[in-house]
């Protein structure tokens, strides 16, 4: 009898924890049975993506005389020790007889590459008590992140993890690697942030056509900064008959055949995934592309160190306060004297060495980034698709914390390891790298600009831009109506052929001259050699559409952080011809 009930009660917990997760709840705390006043958080994916954000949906329902107030505190890391972790907080209020609904996106933590545990904590406070609730997972940094739609997690899930398993040739603590975070497609967030954790989003037809309209616009943004779509359909269907572009900018699509019964060929699906991608994943970028030859890193040159001087001061510090301070200023009879001219002595030194650290690095610091900048005047879409690289070397930081004020997600990428380096792909790699939303702005704190360090950043944005190259009703003429001059401009049109302008500037007529094809190519790859390894591929994907335009800009706009920095700019722009 007992062992039965041990059993029944086993499979009721365990029926639980799989309702919990198919729920993809993260806590549910009831302040008060008897009106059922609670809060809830919900995941509005079943798993955090590696980096990027976490959407989250907190349902507040205050059903008392009186007001509630929750704080929700989340701390993601990666690794036990939580040497690499990310943190931000939340503050939401519920006046007496109203349920409030919140969507937020949680930051979540860099990733350098060599760690392979993942943990996601939130906690809740306030007037409706406390709970907690944690999480966690193993992954290869190599495996692509991806999402799928319940509709085709349900029957494939087990077939998936397994093929995945077999495809990267390893277990996470025995059991088979996860191929897929899921989602509802009614359920989705409407901001493009949400999906920029993950390389692969894959639904049906029917799926997509469930999706409103903000999330789906949230998609599309995701695809053209380089996402990959893949759809599986039932009958014939084209892109634009769905309402996804035929031009993309840096993103893929694939629609792919499926049976009725929904059910999907897993090794073919995981090959999909992981072998067709037109640029490699984000986290195989991040932790791989920046560490051994980044361009930019390697334009800014090495910075040397004046040990020499540094070790005359201390030869000399040790001679004063030695025997210069034992037989000249405390000499025999004046022994005392020891207990203020030794600290003395010290303090002077102390100064002197700051002075000179000071005077050698500086305040702030200096850096280099490189832009890759796509504008979509079509559509009334009138935005900027950015991807921005950024390499700097401080000196003193009075703080390392920085706004940045337009949405963005923004990631440290681990470098060659030297005495300067803060951040690379080595085990003891340690920093906080919080992250604050706040409506559109982000409040970084903590590991991100320390004093006297190198540090690379990669960020990507979507932020709203009037400028683009126009087509004007004299045939074959253009004009900018960028706020800033172009040193180059590069065109193709219709036919194919090249043509070349230079200092192009805002409502002057551009002056176009036909180039050969072998002449453009030399200026093509060395735009490219810029990038690292995913935006170069990227930047080959767009490089020969017809009727785009391809220009160089040193005064373009980047994306603003630490306002210590000294920035130089080189911004490669792109886009369609508005007509």
């Amino acid at each position: 009898m007992f062992k039965k009930l041990s059993l029944l009660l086993a499979a009721g917990l365990l029926t639980g924890l799989h309702s919990i997760h198919a729920q993809e709840t993260l806590f549910r705390q009831v302040a008060d049975t008897k009106t059922d006043t609670h809060v809830e958080a919900i995941g509005l994916f079943s798993s955090p993506s590696l980096g990027g954000y976490h959407p989250v949906r907190v349902v507040i329902s205050n059903n008392q005389a009186r007001p509630h107030s929750v704080a929700l505190d989340f701390t993601d890391a990666t690794s036990y020790d939580d040497s690499l972790s990310s943190s931000s907080s939340f503050r939401f209020t519920a006046e007496p007889g109203t349920t409030v609904t919140h969507d937020i996106l949680v930051p979540l933590c860099a990733q350098n590459g060599v760690m392979n545990y993942n943990s996601f904590v939130v906690k809740l406070k306030g007037s409706m008590g406390e709970t907690q609730n944690n999480s966690s997972s193993v992954f290869t940094a190599e495996q692509p992140q991806v999402l799928l739609s319940n509709t085709l997690y349900t029957p494939n899930a087990s077939a998936l993890d397994t093929a995945v398993s077999a495809h990267t040739g390893s277990t996470s603590y025995g059991s088979s690697d996860e191929f897929s975070s899921r989602f509802d497609p009614k359920q989705l967030p409407d901001d493009w942030r949400a999906f920029s954790g993950f390389d692969t989003l894959i639904l049906t037809d029917t799926d997509w056509a469930l999706i409103p309209p903000g999330p789906r616009n949230a998609i599309i943004s995701w695809l053209r900064l380089g996402g990959h779509l893949v759809l599986y359909t039932t009958t014939s269907v084209t892109r634009p008959a769905i309402g996804i572009p035929e031009d993309l900018s840096f993103g893929q699509v694939d629609i792919q055949p499926i049976s009725q019964d929904l059910r999907l060929k897993a090794k073919k699906t995981v090959a999909l995934v992981f072998d067709k991608r037109e640029s490699n994943s984000r986290i195989d970028s991040v932790s791989k592309d920046f560490k051994r030859s980044w361009p930019i890193q390697d334009a800014f040159g090495e910075k040397s160190f004046n040990y020499v001087l540094f070790i005359l001061i201390l030869i000399a510090f040790g001679i004063i306060v030695g025997p210069v301070n034992l037989f000249v200023f405390a000499k025999s009879g004046r022994r005392h004297r020891l207990f203020f001219t030794t600290p003395l002595i010290s303090i002077i030194t102390s100064i002197l060495l700051i002075v000179l650290i000071i005077f050698q690095d500086g305040f702030g610091g200096e850096g280099t980034r490189i832009v890759l900048m796509e504008v979509r005047p079509d559509e009334n879409q009138n935005a900027a698709f950015i991807h921005q690289e950024q390499f700097s070397r401080t000196g003193v930081m009075a703080s390392s914390g920085f706004t940045i004020d337009t949405p963005v997600l923004i990631v440290p990428v681990p470098i060659d390891s030297s005495r300067w380096a803060r951040f690379t792909d080595n085990y003891s790699t340690r920093g906080n790298f919080d992250l604050q939303p706040d409506g559109g702005k982000l409040f970084a704190s903590g590991s991100w600009f320390q004093s006297r360090s190198e540090q690379g950043q990669l960020i990507t944005a979507v932020v709203p831009t009037r400028g683009r190259i126009e087509a004007t009703a004299r045939p074959g003429v253009l004009v900018s109506t960028f706020d800033f001059p172009l040193e180059t401009l590069l065109y193709r049109d219709s036919s194919g052929q090249w043509h070349r302008a230079e200092n192009v500037t805002k409502g002057h007529e551009i002056k176009l001259s036909p180039v050969d094809p072998t002449m453009i190519l030399p200026t093509l790859n060395e735009y490219s050699a810029r990038f690292t390894k995913r935006n170069r591929s990227y930047f080959t994907k767009i490089q020969d559409r017809s009727d785009h335009f391809i220009a160089l800009s040193s005064s373009a706009p980047a994306i603003e952080t630490h306002p210590g920095i000294d920035w130089k700019t080189s911004t490669i722009i792109t886009g369609p011809i508005a007509r």
